[in-house]
């Protein structure tokens, strides 16, 4: 086997382009909310998206959503979706998925989580910033949460 095709058949995992697919930032109670005094309730949610591009290729979105609510009444709504496409070629196919639900989330991570706190403080709120996240955690609970498909006889 010649050193190029050994190289060819080697486990690669690369991100090939970070970017913004989707942001938003709504202040529906705004200029109310400048104006009282409040201490608002913080919910954070996040979830990850893969789609294959390709036999090498795949997306991944990390969509993270921010809600600031006091009472009624919501301050801030922040959405972003942070995506990313990631090479994956020759990966066994039982690493295939942690690289991509795991890896990929941590790599896109720092740039959602700065996303989010530039939005909040250009809605002039606060900065807020999101805690580390275990997309370990995050993988297992979703692996564990999807029904075991029977295996196939022939």
């Amino acid at each position: 086997m010649s050193e190029t095709q050994q190289q060819d058949n080697e486990p690669q995992f690369a991100i090939q382009r970070i970017y913004t697919k989707d942001v938003s930032f709504e202040s529906p109670n705004s200029p109310a909310a400048f104006v009282q005094d409040w201490t608002p309730e913080i919910n954070v949610s996040l979830q990850t998206r893969i789609e294959a591009l390709d036999e090498t290729n795949y997306e991944v979105v990390l969509t993270v959503s921010v809600e600031a609510k006091h009472e009624d009444n919501t301050l801030y709504l922040v959405e972003v979706q942070q995506a990313g496409i990631f090479l994956a070629s020759n990966i066994p196919e039982d690493q295939l998925g942690p690289l991509l639900g795991i890896g990929a989330p941590n790599a896109l991570f720092p740039y959602a989580r700065e996303l989010v706190s530039e939005l909040t403080t250009r809605g002039t709120f606060a900065p807020f910033l999101l805690q580390p996240v275990n997309f370990e955690a995050m993988y297992a609970q979703q692996a564990a949460a999807q029904p075991q498909q029977p295996a196939e006889t022939h």
